[in-house]
């Protein structure tokens, strides 16, 4: 066949790789040599059912090439450092530019890695203050500054000519007697010595009197010349040397002026601001006590103090209560009244002069930092090496309160404010206080650049819908969605062209209101020329885009096809799409028919965590709960930090630090076990996958060590374990691949040589159960191994659920490291509905859910809903952190909070049933999307 016929039968090869992205034959994963071109330079949204085939396309196949073309464009040099780049499987990808992937794992598990550090907007505020900070004294508030020598000579030569001065320093003390320092000064050729003003010649001087001694340096008359110039300026820096950094200036008959080349003032020696100085990652600028980590073990306030409710006088003060303790307390009791000390208002109601107080002490009574002084002293005791233990916990460090930088570092200011008030300032009120800021003509030039960088990286932060974070936040406690939001907030702030962003799901952890904000983005970085490709569910970025990829037309096996490529008016003509099918309305989650009644619940009250503005929280039981709220409103804190470890600490079940509230009350016993259903990896080995999570690998083996060619050989279950010695190939350890280290360069996975991938030995492998040996039934999908083990009622139930979750296209041997976070929280919750028939029915089970819609199309949201209901229907309690109006309406309560995030959110805005939500659309952002929900 001629070059000319093929291109005329391939229509790809038609299209010009300047305007499309082309790909021909994409074969990766359950792709089915798919050809697709995509636009440049435009917003494209990949969607289709959850294993379809969209991720392997934008990620293992679009982006694993540009990545690939970019590194093989390096050097050879550069090469070796990088990791081997396989060539996807497909026939020819054309006009791929330069790839930046933005995921949603939070790939950081670095400590002191903050939202500061990971935007660039720390290093901006670094340099802004080491260039043009100033160094205010905290005992005058004054400025500080140091002389130099052209300062002094200036400050000289401003008098009039003719005016006679006297340079002059303080005889610094060297350690050895005065009148061996004399000989010194003789040696060093000074003559004369001024004492308490007096001045003497040295070698007059017999007994030399006590007083202060300063050494004449020289004595001129101010004339405007050059020489004269010149010799004041030998003799200022003769006395900054003699004098250590001190020199005075008599300026006979007017004025005595001290100066001094040292930067001090009020008898307080300051560091100059350098870029390290305010470093919490270099020992320099790190703060001493918490070597930059912002905590330490120390005595936590909130186990000291727990019920913030109750006065001084109730014994709010916990170790204080005991009889023996109580003693500690009695002189605060009976000496307050003199200092004007409430003894019985309320903890909470304190003011900050006052609860610092109850530490500090004073001199009627010894405060708590006293009595765990003392505490220290007795830990010989066993009894005292106890109560310490008790109130013992991670602390904010008291010296840097938090902000992980050297004390001093805060005496630096800009506008007015330190680094350390800036980074604990949500970025929606430190965006405008930094434009606020007016500088001087010679700072104005050193600071511009360095405000706009700064400036156009916080709007991006709050065109993402993350305004109300705080530079000071650690990366490891965002949520996926956060930090994918982080990255890209980033990227617009480095401003790149021509380039390929390939983002996953960026509308995760949205409110619908914030999505919005995220399409401006999206389009913005469109609009500089970059082609954005997002694999995403969202029904408002589809409208959006300039064109929709939809994949399918199922899962797995039955995907990886294109169903439909265009914008969202013309996908009206498609009738094999289940996207389609859900933006014609032709298919739609259903309300529930009843909503259900509860009867019990438990509280939190006093909840104070973060933003938590002291809220009072009722949890419903045996009914499936949403709380929802714009992004940052206070959700996760409530539930993550609060809820979660208070109810599990009860239970025995964890040790996490709980967050701050009063109480917990109401029926919380009803509840025998909390799960807490993230999307955290199933397994932290390689080898756990999914068949083995919801314990049907168990049954599989059993079935093999039965089987004939078994018992012959005398094979146990364990023999068809690829997790313990026996059947596993020794050579790989069951892994299937091997790890080459190469030193220098990246590690090596090749496929294990000895099993060529299957994981056994090969005398496990000839053991067939209908002509299957196990490392054929590891590698059957889920839907595959119901058909296959149909006839075996123990299997089949324990694997059904991953399909009822929608997880029907994953295999049942596939490891854990390959599912993404949405696809982990549904293996675990399969696990669970699979024990369900087993569970007795007087376990009361609150299941816990993050986000559970991550990663789901409207069709696996039906399917996630069900299995959501059948949890509730088995006896058990739901609550879901949420923001999918689906799922929201689709609740029996609802618990929202809001109004906005930050600052100003952490307050209960509603609390009842979404038909009574909606009736509150024209104030309530969630209320106002909901009703589109329900009324549509």
């Amino acid at each position: 066949m001629s070059k000319k016929s093929r291109q005329v039968e391939d229509p790809i090869a038609q299209l010009d790789p300047k305007q499309y992205i082309l790909i021909k034959g994409a074969r990766v994963n359950n792709l089915k040599n798919l050809d697709v071109a995509i636009p440049r330079n435009k917003l494209v949204v990949v969607t289709g059912l959850s294993g379809s085939g969209k991720s392997s396309l934008a990620f293992d196949t679009l982006f694993a090439e540009g990545q690939r073309k970019y590194v093989e464009s390096l050097s050879s040099y550069a090469r070796q450092f990088l990791g081997r780049m396989e060539k996807p499987e497909v026939d020819y990808i054309k006009g791929v530019s330069p790839a930046i992937a933005i995921e949603q794992k939070v790939n950081t598990r670095n400590p002191r890695s903050t939202i500061g550090t990971s935007t660039e907007i720390y290093d901006y505020l670094k340099l802004l203050y080491s260039r043009i900070g100033k160094t205010i004294s905290p005992i005058s508030g004054n400025e500080v500054t140091k002389d130099t020598v052209t300062s002094v000579v200036d400050y000289i030569l401003s008098f009039e000519e003719g005016t006679k001065v006297m340079i002059t320093t303080p005889m610094p003390v060297k350690g050895r007697p005065i009148a061996e320092e004399m000989k010194v000064l003789l040696s060093k050729g000074y003559t004369r010595v001024l004492i308490d003003g007096e001045m003497h010649y040295i070698e007059e001087l017999k007994d030399v009197p006590k007083g202060d001694i300063e050494i004449l340096i020289d004595r001129a008359v101010v004339a405007h010349n050059e020489e004269t110039q010149f010799r004041l300026g030998d003799s200022v820096q003769t006395a900054f040397f003699e004098g250590e950094g001190k020199c005075l200036v008599d300026v006979r008959g007017q004025e005595k002026k001290a100066f001094s080349d040292l930067f001090e003032l009020d008898g307080m020696r300051f560091e100059e601001p350098t870029v390290n100085f305010f470093a919490f990652n270099n020992p320099y600028g790190a703060c001493p006590r918490c070597e930059g980590f912002g905590r330490i073990l120390g005595i936590d306030p909130d186990l000291v103090i727990p019920d913030r409710n109750l006065s001084v006088y109730d014994n709010a003060i916990v170790p204080w209560r005991g009889e023996t303790m109580r003693a500690w307390v009695q002189p605060l009791l009976k000496n307050g009244v003199r200092f004007n000390f409430p003894i019985h208002r309320p903890i909470s109601e304190l003011t900050e002069e006052q609860y610092d107080l109850l530490w500090e002490g004073n001199e009627y009574f010894d405060g708590l930092n006293d009595f765990f002084k003392y505490l220290e002293t007795q830990t010989h005791k066993i009894q005292y090496r106890v109560m310490l233990s008790r109130y013992r916990g991670k602390t904010d460090c008291p010296d840097c309160k938090g902000t992980r930088l050297r004390k001093d570092a805060s005496y630096v200011k800009v506008g007015g404010k330190s680094i350390t008030d800036l980074v604990l300032m949500p970025v929606d009120q430190l965006r405008p206080f930094v434009e606020s800021i007016e500088f001087s003509a010679f700072d104005q030039k050193v600071a511009g650049r360095i405000i706009n960088e700064v400036t156009t990286r916080l709007q991006y932060l709050e065109q993402v819908g993350l305004g109300y974070l705080t530079l000071n936040r650690l990366t490891n406690t965002l949520s996926g969605g956060e930090f994918q939001r982080i990255k890209l907030a980033t990227s617009l702030g480095s401003a790149l062209v021509g380039s390929m962003y390939v983002l996953d799901e960026p509308s995760i952890g949205l409110h619908p209101r914030d999505t919005d904000r995220l399409i401006d983005v999206l389009k913005h970085l469109r609009d500089m020329g970059n082609s954005v490709i997002v694999v995403e569910h969202e029904e408002k970025l589809m409208e959006e885009a300039d064109e929709i990829i939809d994949i399918g037309p199922a899962a797995g096996v039955h995907g990886g096809e294109l169903v439909f490529q265009g914008t969202v008016s013309a996908i009206n003509g498609t009738d094999d799409s289940f996207t389609a099918k859900y933006l014609k309305g032709e298919e739609r989650i259903e309300l529930p028919k009843i909503r259900r009644k509860w009867n019990q619940s438990f509280r939190i009250l006093g909840a104070r965590e973060n933003n938590l503005k002291n809220i009072d929280a009722e949890i419903p039981l045996g009914v499936m709960t949403v709380i929802t709220g714009v992004s940052g409103s206070g959700k996760s804190t409530l539930v993550r930090r609060i809820l979660y470890p208070a109810l599990g600490k009860i239970l025995g079940l964890t040790g996490e630090i709980t967050g701050k509230f009063d109480t917990l009350d109401g029926d919380y016993q009803k509840v025998n076990h909390i799960e807490f259903v993230d999307q955290n990896p199933i397994g932290k080995s390689s080898r756990s996958n999914p068949v083995t999570y919801v314990k049907a690998y168990d049954n599989i083996r059993q079935l093999f060590a039965e089987q004939p060619a078994s018992k012959s050989n005398g094979f146990k279950p364990a023999h068809f374990s690829f997790n313990v010695d026996g059947g596993r190939c020794e050579t790989c350890e069951g892994e299937g691949t091997v790890k080459i280290e190469m030193q220098f360069m990246a590690d090596l996975h090749l496929t294990c040589e000895a099993c060529g991938g299957r994981r056994f030995k090969k005398e496990i492998l000839e053991v067939k159960y209908k002509d299957k040996d196990i490392a054929d039934v590891l590698d059957l999908t889920v839907e595959e191994a119901l058909e296959f083990f149909k006839d075996k009622t123990g299997i089949v139930n324990k694997i059904k659920p991953l399909y009822d979750v929608g997880l029907g296209y994953v295999k049942l041997g596939q490891s854990s490291n390959s599912l993404s976070g949405g696809e982990a929280q549904r293996v675990k919750l399969a696990s669970f509905l699979g024990k369900g028939s087993g569970l007795s029915k007087k376990d009361h089970i609150l299941f816990i859910f993050d986000e559970p819609t991550t990663g789901l199309h409207f069709h696996d949201i039906r399917k996630l809903l069900d299995s959501l209901n059948a949890l509730v229907n088995e006896g058990n309690s739901v609550l879901i952190i949420e923001h999918n109006m689906e799922v929201v309406k689709c609740a029996d309560w609802i618990i929202d909070l809001g109004p906005e995030g930050g600052e100003k959110g952490g307050n209960i805005d509603f609390v009842g049933l979404p038909e009574d939500m909606i009736k509150l659309a024209a104030e309530n952002k969630t209320a106002k999307y909901l009703a589109e929900k329900i009324e549509s």
